[in-house]
């Protein structure tokens, strides 16, 4: 094995270490794709290379803007594992049959993605339809696409008489400040602070809820790493639940991750009170049990985001692989 990054091994790190398989892995590192804005616990384990001492790799982050972006870094062979990939490019890409699958819950959300219609249009949920006609910024094929729809379905809008424009949360923000469009959708609290200095939310987190609008990112991965190298993959998971483990019982390293994510303590504060990181336990149950959240929703993303050209798939328990939790 080459380039080994020589690190002293902390305790949980070297028991998983201890329980690998002491044969020869197939790679020297490992390329992980993640969100900046998004803050979550693992990223204390990413910045004192807690994975890479219990991976015995290299291991490389990059940052996305989206999802969908993630599945091409997939695909091109630049990226193994997505870390907090939203479930509807997931959906997208395995309807167009990308050899990726998914095998386990990031992080389970409810305010961190949200539309905001601007004050000055005076358009809120009771006359919504007042938006028809008027430009709205979306990043297309992401879960905030997803909230977007199920939003203007709660409202009553017709989403094809929106002028919908396709930009990224940052771009959006800076065009509903501006006054370039009515209303913008997106994810990541710097650019959901920026809207809210101009709008408030369609809908809040109870509405949100009672329509059916879940939110969930998880870990997904291509087919040839899954299958060329199970044990790195299994310990990245494993690292990954036990920082969320004791992020929960100690919060002292905030500071880490707010760092990393480039917001502040404030606003990580703030967007890490509405995430939820479901234990192994909680996934296998809810989640990946029969007839749980992530089955069932990934087959309802999968038929609303499904095309002439990628239809949905019959059966989508094919696109999720929970081996790697056990």
């Amino acid at each position: 094995m080459k380039n080994l990054i020589k690190f002293p091994l902390r305790a949980g790190a070297l028991a998983i270490a201890l329980a690998l398989p002491t044969t020869a892995f197939s790679v020297d590192q490992v390329n992980v794709a993640f969100f900046l804005e998004w803050a979550t616990p693992n990223q204390i384990a990413k910045v004192e290379k807690t994975y890479d001492d219990a991976m015995g790799v290299k291991v490389n982050w990059t940052n996305f803007a989206n999802g969908g972006a993630m599945t091409e870094a997939m695909l091109a062979g630049d990226i193994d594992i997505s870390y907090s990939q939203g479930l509807t490019p997931f959906a997208n890409a395995v309807n167009a049959k990308a050899p990726i699958r998914m095998v386990a819950i990031a992080v389970a959300y409810g305010a961190a993605d949200d539309c905001i219609v601007r004050n000055d249009s005076g358009i809120s949920k009771g006359n919504a339809s007042e938006l028809e006609g008027q430009s709205v910024a979306v990043p297309l094929n992401t879960m905030a696409d997803f909230g977007f729809r199920m939003t203007m379905k709660a409202v009553g809008v017709d989403v094809s008489e929106l002028k919908v424009v396709d930009m990224d949360p940052e771009d959006g923000a800076v065009a509903l400040v501006d006054g370039q469009v009515t209303m913008a959708c997106a994810f990541g609290e710097n650019s959901l602070s920026k809207m809210r200095t101009v709008g408030k939310p369609m809908l809040t987190t109870a509405e949100k809820k009672a329509a059916g609008i879940t939110s969930f990112d998880i870990i997904s991965v291509t087919n040839k790493f899954a299958q060329e190298n199970p044990d790195l993959l299994r310990t990245f998971i494993e690292v990954t639940h036990e920082t969320n483990a004791a992020f929960a019982k100690d919060q002292s390293k905030i500071g880490v991750i707010a760092k990393d994510a480039e917001m502040t303590v404030d606003k990580t504060k703030s967007q890490m009170s509405g995430f939820v990181f479901p234990t192994v336990e909680e996934q296998m149950t809810d989640y990946f049990g029969k007839d749980g959240l992530a089955r069932t929703m990934t087959a309802f993303m999968g038929n609303m985001f499904a095309t002439t050209d990628n239809p949905a798939l019959k059966d989508y328990n094919a696109t999720i692989d929970t081996s790697f939790l056990k």
